[in-house]
């Protein structure tokens, strides 16, 4: 397994920063963010590590070398939005996007993407499922085109009022999960597993990892602490950061050893990235490369995440 990080924690670094930083402290792999150039207001979006409108020739080989120079690789081009938005724009803007991040995923020899199918909140579960099928055919068969995996985020993203009850993402659990890969069945078509979201679900976040062993991409490290006097005040109805926070690895409720010990049973051997979103650590530059640097000395108690032989 190779242990790196999601790069839209370091939003005011450089591409070339980034990627230092990971060198310097011993990461084999950066998911980078490839939000377009932009206004964003939700925390931890728009972001923008590669800029996919402007990738030339150049910039490419540039990329590649850099990376190569450094011995840190991509593990993924990142890109969050919603393409099941229910404003038809903003979901034809978020579907335009993705198709570049995967053809600059193709271009730059990476092969990955990881991002959300996205929902339309005022849609029922059944109505979205159509909707995700017309919308993501075209966009899974671009990605098989261009041989590159979408490994799709677990998060429901329904964290706040303005996205509470519905969500903006649809694939937040097995049973959906299984509908999705049934409607489209297509080996450039799997996940991107984060347990924190099913610990916050109250599931179980070990069983799955068995079930679609051969669909897990990409795997993200965050963790998540459940208040529960406040569970208990507010119920599991209620907007989930009222009774729940997100927290560096083992700050919070994941078991890593257990977590760890199932991939190893599967024999996954991709990238993990930590998803730094601890609010403790987020007053200056020094603390958040310091909550990288304590996750990141967490997490390989349990898994050597250190260089592979560089070959790309």
């Amino acid at each position: 397994m190779k242990l790196g990080f999601v790069s839209a924690i370091l939003a005011d670094y450089t591409f070339e920063e980034v990627i230092d930083f990971a060198s310097e402290h011993g990461f084999s792999c950066v998911e980078l963010a490839c939000w377009p150039k932009g206004n964003v207001s939700r925390r931890y979006a728009g972001v923008t590590h590669i800029d996919v409108d402007k990738l030339e020739e150049q910039n490419i080989n540039a990329v590649r070398e850099y990376c190569r120079e450094k011995k840190v690789r991509l593990s993924s081009m990142a890109y969050y939005p919603n393409p099941l938005a229910e404003n038809r724009e903003e979901a034809k803007i978020a579907v335009a996007h993705l198709e570049k991040v995967i053809e600059a995923s193709a271009r730059l020899g990476i092969l990955m993407v990881t991002t959300f199918i996205g929902r339309n909140p005022s849609k029922s579960l059944s109505e979205n499922l159509a909707l995700f099928e017309e919308v993501w055919r075209p966009i899974i068969r671009l990605a098989e085109d261009c041989g590159v995996k979408i490994g799709i985020e677990n998060c429901p993203m329904l964290f706040t009022e303005d996205e509470w009850p519905g969500g903006q993402n649809l694939a937040v659990s097995p049973a959906v999960w299984r509908e999705m890969f049934r409607r489209i069945d297509s080996p450039c078509f799997g996940l991107n597993y984060d347990p924190s979201h099913l610990v916050w679900q109250q599931m179980d976040y070990l069983k799955p990892i068995y079930e679609f062993r051969d669909k897990l991409f990409h795997v993200h490290i965050k963790d998540i602490k459940i208040w529960k006097d406040r569970l208990d005040d507010n119920g599991i109805l209620a907007a989930p950061l009222s009774y729940m926070t997100p927290k560096l690895p083992g700050l919070g409720d994941v078991e890593w050893g257990r977590f760890l010990s199932a991939l190893t049973d599967i024999r996954y051997d991709g990238s993990l990235c930590l998803e730094i979103e601890d609010k403790s650590f987020e007053g200056s530059k020094e603390s958040i490369e310091e909550a990288i640097l304590l996750s990141k000395r967490y997490i390989s108690q349990f898994v050597y995440g250190g260089r592979e032989e560089w070959s790309r």
